[in-house]
């Protein structure tokens, strides 16, 4: 059969009927049929199947067996591991044509049982790495809350301990993120790695000193003001451009326009 496009066939891989498995009540009669072959009553398999986190009485596994109701996916599962069955779910299948006969099949299961207690046969676990953990400078307190000129302090630091693949190269401490002003990219809370320097370039995220508060913003900057010109005026008549903080919540936060009377200084590049 040709398939037209924007159609999938499915590949035929026998028919399975479900309505009539059900009628037949195949899975019930597995079940009830396993148990049997492992010598078990009705307690003992729902003794077992405890084991696996399903709670259900005599009376709910008999509605099993007998094709009243059936068990869902992961009971079903659970049966299959107590019964020793989870490795040939074909046996569920009406047509199913075992290779073993009842006393061939108990053999299997008690050589089976054995190789597990012994735990010679266990598969080997996957080793998953621990990720190596580093010691890393943390502030105390957040950018914007009020204690800039503590940022060159070692008491304004904690050492906190992260997994080594979560520190950018280059970072020299952490610094927590207050306030909303820097969303969406940056959130309240958040730690951001810093690298500390003198100067940052238009267009960078840094780490900010001004008057004593430590700020993180957007560098950026802007011809002076004429009743600031004098200050942004060097000896040979140059004159350079006044520093500006920008948020990235523009909509709720204005630019800072640094002033030349107060205390100003680049702590650091935040980086990615």
């Amino acid at each position: 059969m040709k398939a037209k496009k924007g159609n999938i066939v499915p590949i035929s891989r026998g028919r399975y009927n479900i309505a009539a498995e059900r009628a037949e009540n195949v899975i019930g009669a597995r079940i009830a049929a396993a148990r049997k072959r492992m010598g078990w009553s009705l307690t003992a398999l729902s003794a077992a199947l405890k084991d696996y986190g399903v709670d259900l009485g005599n009376a709910a596994i008999s509605k099993w067996e007998v094709g009243d109701s059936v068990p869902n996916a992961y009971q079903f599962l659970a049966v299959c591991r107590a019964l020793d069955m989870e490795d040939s779910l074909s046996t569920y299948q009406a047509d199913h044509m075992p290779d073993l006969n009842d006393e061939g099949l108990r053999k299997v299961a008690e050589y089976r049982r054995d190789l597990v207690s012994s735990g010679n046969y266990r598969p080997v676990p996957k080793i998953v790495p621990r990720a190596k953990h580093v010691e890393m400078p943390v502030a105390v307190i957040p950018a914007a809350a009020g204690t800039g000129n503590l940022l060159d302090s070692d008491d304004y630091f904690e050492m906190v301990s992260f997994p080594e693949d979560r520190i950018p190269a280059r970072a020299e401490l952490g610094i927590r993120v207050s306030g909303d002003s820097m969303e969406p990219v940056y959130h309240d809370g958040q730690i951001v790695w810093v690298q500390k320097c003198a100067e940052l370039q238009p267009g960078e995220v840094g780490i900010f000193l001004y008057d004593g508060r430590a700020f993180l913003k957007v560098f950026d900057e802007q011809d002076p003001d004429e009743d600031v010109l004098e200050y942004y005026t060097d000896s040979y008549g140059t004159v350079h451009r006044q520093p500006v903080l920008v948020s990235y919540n523009s909509e709720k936060y204005d630019p800072i326009v640094i002033s030349p009377y107060s205390q100003f200084q680049v702590f650091g590049r935040v980086l990615k």
